[in-house]
Parts: structure tokens; sequence; C-alpha cells
């Protein structure tokens, strides 16, 4: 009797137990089936246009600077500030960038970063001044800063838990197709006057476009929480989440808000919870990302490879586009398949890739007969007119006649000189001529030789590609 009695009480705990395991698992598929809508992608989508737009200006200055330094006679000093102006507007952004996303919003601030690309792109487009080209790199320098803190936080923020890493993911993809982008632009405009116009002017339309959008998209829930409007959150995600009853996930972000009190800004050099150890990560690992070089090769990728044999603009740019499109191949098998590979194996294959290809653009950038120091002011007779404002105006044939006077003159200092010393200087002018002698001819093709040409090309797409999959999503996965 006890026996059976048990067996009967086992009998009903069973189906109880099966019972709550449906329940639960019906729960747990409910977020899953919710949180992949439609309207989640969608934003997440909108959002990550910002993305597009900094890999696009990131990757834009490349071309456009071999025009600009000709039409504006920019020195070698003057195109180095052109290009880091960008980088003063984004350290301002991101000193003040935490505060204006806690302050007003995510969704708010995207809207600011937007608008402000497309005031700082209209201000390029109608003048041609040294002065003006720096305050409008400062302020698209601002946008893209603000633009990349404010992005990642609405779109993790937005995003179920279970799909947060592939769409924050979107993000650096939508980057390095931007970049891509940029470069098929720079290529596209090489040959058209005033070409730069026109590579700054594409982003107008699309930075609006996205600031209308975004103002029709809801604010962040997680925000919405900060400032006391639970109920506005609460609608919020369940449209988001397509389902009537969003008051668990609302529970859980109240928590993490509670949990975020508990630390101040000083625990991040303390013990507390590993955090001392977890900040000199995340700064080691984005100290490497700047000082391996990955920046300088999408601002200067162009002018290096002009350098190294790639003779006109186009060729240059065309070369170039190369870097874009291994950039985008390479990130996306790192994007989907660093959770299985780990990405510490990633970063340490990544980095080994990248040692050894630096060092082989190295040694073969150091076999050719050019004269990197004058690299900057290569500039083709046939390619400009000097016409920045307040200086003289030179024509094609007063440029001839002012080559051939120099060349005329070099050419009495170099009887009484040595061979070696005629030699340097014969390199230094025909740098100096952009690539071409002083009676117009090409450089013989002995001066870069095709295969230290197109392997130095080889190496600098291995580094671009090794980068992607190793250091470039590292600091953000980690």
């Amino acid at each position: 009797m006890v026996a059976g009695q048990s067996t009967e009480e086992l009998s009903q705990q069973s189906r109880a137990m099966g019972a709550g395991k449906d329940e639960e698992r019906g729960r747990c598929r409910l977020p899953a089936a919710a949180g992949c809508g439609t309207f989640t992608f969608l934003s997440s989508a909108i959002a990550a246009v910002s993305g597009l737009l900094m890999g696009y200006e990131l990757g834009l200055i490349s071309g456009a600077l071999l025009q600009m330094s000709s039409i504006l006679t920019l020195s070698c000093k003057e195109q180095e500030v052109v290009v880091s102006s960008l980088l003063f507007g984004a350290l301002f952004a991101s000193l003040t960038g935490g505060f204006l996303i806690d302050r007003f919003g995510r969704r708010l601030a995207i809207i600011i970063a937007s608008s402000l690309l497309v005031v700082g792109s209209l201000i390029l487009l109608p003048y041609e001044s040294y002065e003006i080209l720096i305050v409008g790199r400062i302020a698209i320098g601002v946008s893209i800063s603000l633009s990349s803190i404010a992005t990642c936080v609405y779109i993790a923020e937005i995003a179920p838990q279970h799909r947060r890493g592939l769409l924050v993911s979107l993000n650096e993809l939508m980057i390095v197709i931007g970049i891509l982008f940029a470069y098929i632009s720079n290529y596209a405009f090489a040959s058209m006057s005033r070409g730069w116009k026109y590579m700054f002017g594409l982003v107008i339309p699309l930075g609006a476009l996205q600031a209308i959008a975004m103002y029709f998209l809801p604010p962040s829930p997680r925000f919405l929480v900060m400032k006391n409007k639970d109920d506005a959150a609460r609608k919020v995600l369940e449209r988001l989440r397509e389902t009537s009853d969003a008051t668990k996930e609302l529970t859980v972000i109240k928590s993490s808000l509670k949990d975020e009190h508990q630390y101040s800004f000083l625990d991040l050099f303390r013990s507390k919870n590993n955090m001392r150890a977890r900040m000199l990560v995340g700064l080691t690992l984005v100290f490497f990302v700047q000082t391996t070089g990955q920046p300088n090769i999408l601002f200067y990728a162009s002018t290096v490879l002009k350098s190294v044999g790639f003779q006109s603009n186009e060729a240059a740019s065309l070369a170039s586009t190369g870097v874009g499109v291994v950039k985008v191949v390479s990130t996306v098998p790192a994007t989907f398949f660093v959770d299985r590979v780990g990405s510490k194996t990633f970063l340490c294959i990544g980095s080994s890739v990248m040692a050894v290809s630096l060092v082989t653009m190295g040694v073969v950038n150091r076999n050719l007969h050019v004269n990197f120091t004058k690299v900057c002011r290569s500039q083709s007779p046939e390619d400009f007119s000097l016409q920045r404002p307040g200086n003289f105006t030179v024509t094609n044939g007063s440029l001839k006649d002012l080559f051939a006077s120099v060349a005329s003159t070099e050419r009495l200092l170099f009887d009484v000189q040595s061979p070696d010393v005629a030699r340097t200087g014969e390199l230094n002018r025909t740098a100096l001529a952009g690539g071409k002698s002083a009676t117009g001819s090409h450089m013989e093709s002995g001066e870069v030789p095709v295969v230290l040409k197109w392997l130095s090309l080889a190496s600098l797409l291995v580094y671009v590609a090794a980068f992607s999959i190793g250091l470039g999503p590292s600091p953000e996965v980690l």
C-alpha cells in the first residue's frame, strides 16, 4: 500500500516537473522568437548606418588627399594637419560623448551626430581653403566619434540578449563596407576636376536620411528606465520584442542598473571584481590597434601605393580599393566565427601574420629607389595649376620652364660632383616631379621593379586582412 502510494506520488511529481519544464521552455522560446522581429533588426540597421558613414570618412581622405594637396598646394605639414584634424575632433567627442548620451539619450546623440556630419560636409563644398578644410574635418571628426559611441550603446540596449553580439557586430561590418565605398569613390572621382568635393558630398544625403529615420525610432529602453520612465520603457520593449508582456526584461534592466551604481570611477583602478585587470587588457588592445599602423594605412593608402610605383592618382586609388575589398572579405568570417573559434585564437593568428607582413613590406620598400621624404611633395605638373587663395598662379607652361631651369642648374652642379651624389640628386628630382623626369618622360621601369611593386601591395593586403581578423574586432569582443 505504501509502495503503491509512493509510486502514484512519484508519477504525479513527474508529470508536474514535465509540465514545468515545458512551460519554462515556452518562456525561453518566446523571447527568442520575439527578439528576432523585423522592427528590432530594422532599428539596428538604421543605427548602424553611422558605421557606414564613419568608415567612409576614414577611408575617404586617402584618395581626396592626392587631389587636395595639388589644388591647395599643401605642404607636408599641412597635409598631416588635414588628416589629423579629424582625430582632433574625435578626441574632443570621445571625452564628452559618454556624458552626452547619458544626458540626452542614445537616439538623440545619433541624430545630432548625423546632422553634424551633414553640416561639416557642406562646409567643405563651396570653398577651396586650407582653413575651412580644417574646420570641416574637425566637425566631421566630432560627428563620427559621437555616433560610434552612441550607435554601439543603442544597438546593444535594443537588441535581445541572445542576438546582441550579432547585431552589435553589424556596426563593425558597416564600417568596413564604408571604407570600401570610400576607396571606390576615390577611384571614381580620381580623374575628375575637383573630384574631392564629390567625394565629400556623397555622404550628405545618407547622413540626412539617417537623422530623419532615427527621429521615428524609439528611444533605448534602458535610457528610459534611467530617466524613471518605466511605462514608456515597457511599451518600447513590447514593440521591439513583439510581445504583450515585457515585465521580466524590464525587471532585468532595473536590476542591472542597480548593480552599476555599486561601482565608481576609482574602482577601475582597484582589484575589486578584477576591474583593474579588465581595464588594463582593454587599454592594451586599443593601444596596439593604434600603434600597429592600421589608421595610417586607411589615411595614406593611396599615397603609399603611389610612392611604390602606382604612378597616377587613378592607379593608386584603384590599388587601394583592394584594401577595402580585403577588409570586408576578412571581417565577415571574423564576425560569424569568433564565438566558435575564440577571440584569443583569432588575436594570436592575426597578430603573427601582421608582424610577418609588416616586416616584408619594410624590406620591399627599403629596396625601392624612392625618396620617401619627398612623397608628400610629389605633384605632377599635368594634374593641376596652383590656385590657392593668396598665392601666385602657375600654369603648366611656366611649371615646365621652372623645372627646366632647375634641371639645367642641377646639371651644372652634377658635372663637378661624384657619380653617387649625382645619382642621389637625380632620384630626388624624379620624386619631386611626381614620378617624371625634368623632360616629362615617365619613370623608367628599372626605378620601381614590377615584382617589388606588386609584392608591396600584396604585403599591405595581407596586413589589412590579418588586422581585420585579429586586433580589429578584439577590443569590442573582449
